[in-house]
């Protein structure tokens, strides 16, 4: 009889066939989607750099747009002041020459001034004060004294000025030129592009060369040569200015002066009289105030008296129902009623009597004030004296009236012919 054969080895079971198949299909999902992810992840990483790297590009070629804007800026900033400067100095040669030519010496006055300073020292007290008429008058002093050197002391100046001029001008041309040739190399930065012909590769190209500077020290760099050409031109014109003035002015400097003088002068007597005036009206004030308080006091001593008088009887009565007999000496309404009249009668009277002696420490303060303002209003009424006489004796200054103008213009740098070669004081 035949009999059925079986192949040896491990059989498996019909769940673990159908585990099989279920984790098959599981693993080929979670496959494909890890899949999908990751290429999902792969186009969002291609996205983003692509628009990282475009974005870049952008930034650098708009910051290298702007520096070349900002390098420009300065380059015409630098170009104008050359221009500035060279002008400035044709300018500044001819007034130095104008000025060679007009050294004059001065006669000045003196007295006055020294006479109305000793004047003033006689003031006193609170008014020895140093105020702009006294300042105006010692550099009345300092102008008469300075006068005389201040033709010869320009002319120097000028000399000065001059080689701080054509310093600035190199500074300003070397910084110039650095500035072209930077130009030229970012507009060629910017003219790259991926399909430029002459881009490749660089050893090392995010080193830093040697001599790089920060971008803060470009700036103080740049601004430190503008402010230096600006200052050279600035205080060459003014130079020009006070030299076209010293010329022109050196005929009519102290009449300038006696009149600024004179002008602090009038407003301090103006002020004087109004403090003086000020003065008068507080006195008067503080005399009715005195008055006032004075008929206060005696009218607090009359209630003061009149409220002892009242007291005085309400002590009498006090004292009289004392003397009641026997029974009849009884707390009754009228004993509790004279009691708090005269704890009433005795609180109104220390209150007045406070009130008084306020009065009297306020009328002891006014008395202190109306010496002090009569003391200071006699202080006041000297000054003004010594300041009118100060404006009598100003009356002897005497000042030129001869008139200058500058052989050149110190604004326009243009050339005038002088109305006199020959400047003296009258």
């Amino acid at each position: 009889m035949a009999s059925l054969s079986v192949k040896p080895g491990q059989r498996f079971t019909l769940p673990d066939w159908q585990n099989n198949s279920i984790l098959i299909s599981a693993d080929a999902e979670q496959q494909r989607y890890n899949s999908h992810h990751i290429r999902q992840e792969g186009r969002a990483l291609r996205n983003e750099t692509g628009n990282h790297a475009r974005w870049d590009e952008h930034n650098s070629r708009t910051q290298l747009k702007d520096r070349i804007s900002t390098v420009d800026r300065w380059r015409e900033t630098l170009a104008r002041l050359l221009t500035e400067i060279e002008l400035e100095i044709d300018a500044l040669t001819k007034i130095k020459e104008a000025a060679e030519n007009a050294i004059q010496a001065k006669n000045l006055c003196l007295d006055v001034a020294i006479e109305c300073l000793t004047f003033r020292e006689s003031r006193r007290d609170i008014d020895v004060v140093r105020d702009p008429v006294e300042e105006e008058l010692l550099r009345e002093v300092k102008v008469i004294e300075k006068t005389k050197k201040d033709l010869q002391q320009r002319v120097d100046d000028a000399f000065k000025q001059l080689c701080l001029l054509k310093e600035a001008r190199q500074q300003l041309s070397s910084d110039y030129q650095h500035k072209v040739e930077a130009l030229e190399l970012d507009r060629q930065c910017v003219s790259f592009s991926p399909t430029s012909g002459n881009i490749s590769f660089k050893v090392n190209p995010t080193r830093l060369p040697y001599g790089t500077t920060a971008l803060s020290e470009w700036e103080q760099t740049s601004q430190r040569n503008k402010e230096l050409a600006e200052g050279a031109l600035k205080a060459s014109v003014d130079l020009r200015g006070a030299i076209t003035l010293t010329i022109a002015q050196t005929n009519n400097e102290l009449d300038a002066q006696r009149i600024a003088t004179e002008f602090a002068l009038r407003k301090r007597i103006r002020d004087m009289e109004a403090a003086l005036n000020e003065l008068r009206w507080q006195e008067q004030n503080t005399l009715e105030e005195i008055a006032e308080v004075e008929e206060d006091i005696r009218q607090l001593e009359e209630e003061i008296r009149k409220r002892t008088l009242d007291l005085k009887v309400a002590h009498t009565r006090l004292e009289t129902r004392t003397y009641r007999p026997h029974t009849e000496l009884c707390r009754d309404q009228a004993q509790y009623g004279l009691t708090d009249e005269v704890q009433q009668l005795e609180g109104i009277i220390r209150a007045l009597q406070q009130k008084r002696t306020q009065l009297q420490d306020t009328l002891d303060a006014l008395y202190r004030q109306l010496h002090r303002i009569q003391t200071d209003i006699g202080y006041k009424t000297n000054s003004l004296q010594l300041d009118n006489k100060c404006m009598d004796t100003r009356k002897k200054l005497v000042v030129p009236l001869e008139k200058f103008e500058p052989e050149v213009d110190a604004v326009n740098r243009t050339r005038n012919l002088p109305r006199n070669s020959q400047l003296e004081l009258a």
